[in-house]
């Protein structure tokens, strides 16, 4: 794809600074409206400098000889402008000013960055979690062609102003599998790995400043959505005679039983399954999320979910503790099973994670420490997010509240009357 640009180079003097009627000649170089200052090592008698024509006035040996060397640098910041053109490097003032002094200065870019992350990180980062870094490279592409007309930009050059453009282009963003625009959280998830790219290449000494000091990225806090327990009850004793529909009822409910997200649940094996120190059923694991250890002793409900699957073909040949079945295969199932109960709620597998930590375990009395240990947090502020006791708790607790102050009512009532008698 080819893109224009535009440059220009204007010359002038700093007469408040002069000296002896002397100024310093400066050459602002403009491109694509980004403008960068040099000084040409040459002076100018104040007088004789012409502002609209840029040179000096007279046609004694010295201004001759001042105005040709203008020409000539001139000249020379236009070839460097050419050359980069021509052998495709980034177009800037900084790059520039590089060429026209000879600089061997590496400048690096973000496709370098871009580069180096793919190379380097990557193999630390889940599937998933690399895609997205992809996405949000591919989105940043996209901006630099449509803001800047370039394909490429020096690190050196990100600023304040570039982030917040960044940020209106993603708000405008419709992707192709979406209806909607990026909803803010989408937004500041592509900004934060920007931001996370760049850290890394001031980490590396490729930039000496960091260009996010002043942004303040802030994710909005929503609300996760869970079964109800008449919804899930209703989920657990549907009638299926197909195996497809039964099998996935199956892992979604021994999700709502345990917490344990679909990814964690695919690998799962019979070894994960151990005798705990209360000589009961415990699952015992890591999230691949994040590495946590997660050390589970087991309801029965879905030790009994276990049991029916332990001869099944399919979980034998694959080692796997429950049938495997593909996430886009779960989700879809689920929405059909979700319409046979008549719930008008959206069920995906991760709402069974939610349905744990509230309905099941929250509700009934769970320490939110505990939930946060099951579900293999690192931080308690994360088990809050996810797990939002629901209002039937907060009523019986205010109840049971009520409870005992008429019960100490009563009491001091006791006690003043005998004092009296």
């Amino acid at each position: 794809m080819r893109t224009s640009s535009t440059f220009s180079v204007l010359f002038w003097i700093y007469t408040k600074r002069a000296k002896n009627n002397l100024a310093v000649i400066y050459a602002r170089i403009t491109v694509n409206g980004r403008k960068l200052t040099i000084s040409l090592k040459r002076k100018a008698d104040v007088s004789l400098w012409n502002s609209s024509k840029q040179r000096v006035a007279g046609n004694c040996p010295q201004s001759k000889d001042l105005n040709q060397f203008l020409d000539q640098e001139h000249s020379r910041l236009f070839q460097c402008y050419q050359e980069l053109k021509i052998e495709g490097k980034v177009l800037s003032p900084e790059s520039i000013k590089t060429k026209y002094f000879g600089e061997e200065v590496r400048l690096f870019s973000l496709e370098d960055i871009f580069k180096y992350h793919s190379d380097h990180m990557f193999s630390k980062l889940k599937y998933n979690t690399s895609r997205m870094y992809n996405t949000s490279q591919n989105y940043i592409r996209q901006f630099l062609k449509k803001e800047y007309k370039r394909n490429d930009f020096y690190l050196r050059e990100l600023d304040y102003s570039f982030i917040l453009r960044f940020e209106n282009f993603l708000r405008a963003v419709r992707p192709r599998h979406y209806q909607k625009s990026l909803q803010h959280n989408a937004v500041m998830k592509h900004i934060q790995r920007l931001r996370k790219m760049v850290t890394l290449a001031f980490h590396l000494e490729w930039i000496d400043r960091d260009p996010f000091v002043k942004f303040k990225p802030h994710l909005i806090q929503k609300e996760r959505g869970f079964l109800s327990a008449e919804e899930l009850e209703s989920i657990e004793n549907l009638e299926i005679e197909g195996q497809r529909l039964k099998r996935v009822r199956d892992l979604f409910i021994f999700s709502c039983y345990t917490g344990i997200s679909y990814g964690d649940l695919m690998l799962l094996t019979p070894q994960n399954l151990m005798i705990g120190i209360d000589r009961k059923f415990w699952i015992i694991t890591k999230r691949e999320k994040n590495g946590n250890q997660v050390k589970l002793p087991l309801l029965t409900k879905a030790i009994s979910l276990i049991e029916n699957y332990k001869n099944e073909e399919s979980c034998i040949i694959n080692n796997s503790l429950l049938p495997r079945i593909s996430n886009q295969k779960v989700n879809s199932y689920l929405k059909e099973i979700a319409g046979m109960c008549k719930i008008q709620k959206k069920i995906t597998f991760h709402l069974a994670r939610h349905t744990f930590a509230t309905t099941v375990a929250l509700t009934n009395g769970v320490p939110i420490e505990t939930v946060s240990k099951i579900l293999g947090h690192r931080k308690l502020s994360t088990t809050q997010i996810y797990a939002k006791v629901v209002e039937r708790k907060v009523s019986d607790d205010m109840e049971m509240l009520q409870q005992k102050l008429n019960i100490q009512g009563k009491l001091s009532s006791v006690q003043s009357k005998g004092k009296i008698d």
